[in-house]
């Protein structure tokens, strides 16, 4: 019995033994990641900071850290996840000093960069290092388009001006022949065409690529943009006896700049034509799908590749490079076009196969429809129209006699509304027979577009009533 109490006795001893020592070693790590120790108001402040922000303690451990932080995976549970960032902050604990550090991170399996970050290390009280991380990606990435932009530009830019100073100095040599003086300025001529066509693209683009929504917008007809755009462009095609076939509806509305949308269009039927052979067609059709305009430009030219459609909006990127200084193109169209649709809320696709051809296609949303246009603006205010509130009810309607005279002589199911107009030009009449007798009303116009109309005849008790103002 006494062993058995003795046994007893060493397992409880030993027991308490290891929960003393197991309180004492929580409680330091608790005291070592508290952040009671912290110096007064820095949580406050590193809250409000854009930046990533991460408090290490003297054990190389994360006392606070920003959700930023866990985002560009710079913590994992309460330590650092980059070694290098970890050197860094042992020399700014033993130093003092603020030290700054570029990091890439990688896509896994991968060398491509996910990420470019900025980080600052600085010592923080005593105890802590604070390390502040900036995500520089995006201005990276701007710079390097700019970078890429200058660089082309002077290149495209002293192709011209070169050709310009050759063409001049043939000139001058050959000032006593007046056939080469000709053939020469022609070429100059064509030259300082291609120049100033460059820079005004470059102007175009500048203006569009921020994605600002236009200054000025209004309702327009999709049908005259596709209209005006075909027409400004075929010129160039009738060189090349391209046929260019228009079918859009009539009476689809897109809010916006007109200048610009026509430009966008035009761009994608210049780069058709440019890159189709003689004799074939380009066709320009307008379809509504989900309540988005979509403008298709499809071509039977010499199409593109994969990895041509990935990369053919991007500044002075050429399919064809040979086919561009024959054709005088900049490799600056379809960005414009990009950004002018993106300046619309909308965006451009392209489908294409190689020696095939290729479809661009404008989705833009839609504003509204001709009708509803109309409606709002041919009501005069105060006028009261009257609408039957027959259920089986339909209106037909016939086209008879000179311009600005309709009549409908249709006959339809029982309670039909037909209207006829025998007058003259401007006069209309409607008569409805419904199923509660004939009701009348007509309505007389002796000006120009102008309408006024007679008191409406008092309808049947079914009848409905609305105002319709301006």
């Amino acid at each position: 019995m006494a062993v058995l109490t003795g046994v007893v006795g060493l397992g409880l001893g030993i027991a308490g033994i290891l929960a003393f020592r197991f309180s004492e070693r929580s409680r330091d790590a608790a005291d070592l990641h508290s952040e009671d120790d912290l110096p007064e108001g820095i949580a406050e402040v590193l809250a409000v900071l854009p930046s990533a922000a991460i408090v290490i303690d003297a054990g190389d451990d994360v006392v606070k850290a920003s959700p930023a932080a866990y985002t560009f995976g710079l913590v994992r549970g309460h330590s650092l996840a980059s070694p290098e960032m970890l050197r860094v902050v042992g020399r700014v604990r033993a130093r003092g000093l603020i030290e700054e550090i570029d990091l890439e991170q990688t896509r896994e399996k991968s060398e491509s960069v996910l990420r470019y970050l900025h980080a600052r290390v600085a010592p923080l009280g005593t105890s802590f290092v604070l390390v502040l991380c900036d995500d520089q990606t995006e201005s990276k990435r701007v710079d390097a388009v700019r970078r890429d932009f200058v660089a082309n530009v002077s290149h495209e830019l002293k192709t011209p001006i070169g050709a310009m100073a050759l063409l001049a100095e043939a000139v001058t040599d050959f000032a006593d022949d007046p056939a080469a003086v000709e053939r020469f300025g022609g070429r100059m001529q064509r030259e300082s065409k291609r120049l100033t066509q460059l820079v005004q693209e470059i102007i175009d683009l500048s203006r569009v690529q921020d994605h600002a929504a236009p200054a000025t917008t209004e309702k327009i007809s999709v049908a005259e943009v596709v209209d005006d755009a075909a027409d400004r462009a075929r010129t160039g095609a009738e060189g090349k006896n391209i046929h260019i076939e228009v079918s859009p509806p009539s009476d689809l509305l897109i809010e916006g700049n007109y200048e610009l949308l026509v430009n966008a269009v035009r761009n994608l039927i210049d780069n058709a034509v440019n890159y189709s052979p003689e004799g074939t067609r380009v066709g320009v059709g307008v379809d509504l799908v989900d309540e988005r305009i979509e403008i298709a430009v499809t071509d039977q030219g010499i199409g593109m590749t994969a990895q041509d459609t990935e990369r053919v909006f991007e500044r002075f990127y050429r399919v064809d490079p040979a086919r561009s200084r024959i054709t005088g193109g900049t490799g600056l169209g379809l960005s414009i076009v990009k950004h002018i649709v993106a300046t619309h809320g909308g965006e451009v696709r392209v489908w294409s196969r190689l020696n095939k051809g290729s479809t661009f296609t404008i989705v833009l949303p839609l504003a509204g429809t001709a009708a509803d246009a109309s409606a709002a603006d041919s009501a005069p205010a105060g006028v009261l129209i009257e609408h039957s509130a027959d259920s089986a009810g339909t209106a037909s309607a016939e086209e008879d006699g000179p311009t600005g005279a309709s009549s409908a002589g249709d006959e339809g199911p029982t309670g039909t509304v037909s209207a006829d107009d025998d007058g003259p030009v401007g006069t209309a009449s409607a008569t409805d027979g419904g199923p509660n007798g004939d009701k009348e009303a007509s309505a007389g116009d002796d000006g120009d577009g102008g309408a006024t109309a007679d008191s409406p005849k008092n309808l049947t008790e079914e009848s409905e009533q609305r105002k319709l103002t301006t």
